[in-house]
């Protein structure tokens, strides 16, 4: 028998709600909503627009519980870091995007407190400066901690506003910084030192934890049948991808690409070591207690970038497959840069941006449209190779294959030159990894996976069900 779940999956730039369906060897996605998730700048910064994004989500599970009437959980995944403050059920202003130029502030007041290399130690989380707790250093300035009796992550808020249950689900509370990688609790002593009030925080939950039943009016707004439960599954998006990826074999690297790039290995116990702070290796949480050891790379945001700055100049749109088989078809050589610089985090001219590396380095900048894009993916590449190298060589883990998941491995270009610059076999997809493996936590809690529920099965079965597309480094 085949039953359905609804996942929420929402990213930087769009959402989605689907259906997943999960049975014996059978497992499939339904898409029933799409819809944009664009920032507001408004005057004191870029927030997210999450009153709309809320509207969004409760439309397309309206939506799924008509096409779904005997729908048996909803599951919420996001992006990570940002968060909503309370005051009882009143929320004191609209998240601020992790992009807004507020957290450098957060990152001098934080470092006044506690020292990095002291914060490494402490959370196992490589340096980012909007992390959550560089946010959160950024709001106690204002006054605002002192207002608020409750931090929400985002996927915690939507649930919270669907269920009444105010939960941090832990593969998302390990990304702000102040979560013990080794006891998955709050570090108590760390939240003191750094001011935050104790009380804004959550206990942690564990993905499979069921959040509670939708809330009356709720379940009576989205037609829903009376119990109908929200529960916990990896609400870091990229805990839920990796979860999904299709691996039949240890050693495995992966790559969940899109906005940003999430590049590493899965371990059982995090690597907190001087040798991987100075390699700014992050240990966040995953499914089943697994440890996502990666870097944060910069992603495809850099092409999107300059994709919109180019409509911009043009008034006009840009077709992606064209410019993509323009980029293939470049034969002379095109500089790489670093991907990682944070100078190519904030919204913004990037080809200008990428033209004024290079200048400032006395190095010839990519010309045309299409060799700018050729240098993206190329130097994209060549961090993910970096990047896969040293998870190796820091973990003792031995990497065979990568496996990219996420939007990027619909690239097929990107996707080649991964695999030409690492020497390894890129398995790509599935692309909607992330969907998947918020179905897959769901439908496990749920009791709905027969036999064998371990992570690695449920691996097997999305291998049997979303084939990956393989590409082979070329010869040299």
């Amino acid at each position: 028998m085949t039953a359905a779940v609804a996942a929420v999956d929402l990213g930087a730039t769009s959402g989605r709600v689907m259906l997943g369906y999960v049975g014996h060897d059978e497992l499939r996605l339904v898409p029933v909503a799409r819809f944009p998730n664009n920032p507001v700048r408004v005057a004191d910064g870029l927030h997210w627009n999450i009153l709309e994004l809320y509207r969004s989500v409760t439309a397309g599970l309206a939506s799924a519980v008509r096409d779904e009437p005997g729908l048996e959980s909803i599951g919420i995944d996001s992006w990570a870091v940002d968060y909503a403050l309370l005051d009882g059920e009143r929320m004191l202003g609209t998240p601020f995007h992790y992009r807004d130029e507020r957290t450098a502030r957060g990152v001098e007041l934080t470092h006044e407190k506690v020292p990095f290399d002291e914060l490494y130690r402490r959370s196992g989380l490589q340096f980012l400066p909007f992390n959550t707790l560089y946010q959160l250093a950024a709001e106690q300035e204002g006054g605002w901690l002192d207002r608020a009796d409750t931090m929400l992550l985002i996927p915690d808020l939507i649930a919270f506003w669907l269920t009444g249950s105010r939960r941090a689900e832990a593969t998302n509370a390990s990304t702000t910084g102040l979560l013990d990688p080794r006891t998955g609790g709050w570090d108590d002593a760390l939240v003191e030192q750094l001011g935050i009030p104790r009380r804004l925080l959550p206990e942690p939950v564990r993905p499979g934890h069921e959040i509670g039943p939708l809330l009356p009016a709720v379940a009576a707004e989205l037609g829903a049948p009376a119990g109908l439960t929200v529960t916990a599954i990896g609400s870091h998006d990229t805990a839920s991808a990796v979860a999904a990826v299709p691996a039949t074999e240890p050693g495995f690297a992966y790559i969940s690409s899109g906005t940003w790039s999430l590049v590493g290995v899965e371990l059982e116990h995090p690597v907190i070591t001087e040798a991987s702070r100075a390699a700014n290796f992050t240990n966040e949480g995953g499914v089943d207690g697994r440890v996502r050891f990666l870097q944060n790379v910069s992603g495809l945001w850099l092409l999107s970038e300059s994709v919109r700055q180019w409509e911009r100049e043009s008034g006009g749109p840009i077709a992606l497959p064209e410019l993509l088989a323009a980029a293939t078809a470049v034969t002379r050589h095109v500089p790489v840069f670093d991907a990682g610089d944070p100078v190519f985090i904030a919204p913004g001219d990037m080809p200008a941006r990428i033209a004024t590396w290079f200048a400032d380095r006395g190095l010839a900048a990519p010309g045309s449209r299409a060799e700018v894009t050729r240098s993206i993916l190329e130097s994209l590449a060549d961090a993910y190779a970096r990047s896969i190298r040293q998870a190796a060589e820091l973990s003792g883990q031995p990497v065979s294959v990568v496996h990219v998941v996420g939007g990027g491995s619909q690239n097929a270009l990107l996707c080649q030159l991964t695999a030409d610059r690492t020497g390894l076999p890129v398995l790509a997809g599935p692309v909607e990894a992330t969907a998947i493996g918020n179905v897959l936590v769901q439908a496990r809690a749920r009791g709905l996976v027969a036999g064998d529920s371990s992570l690695e099965a449920l691996r097997a079965l999305v291998a049997r069900t979303f084939a990956p597309t393989r590409y082979s480094p070329a010869a040299r």
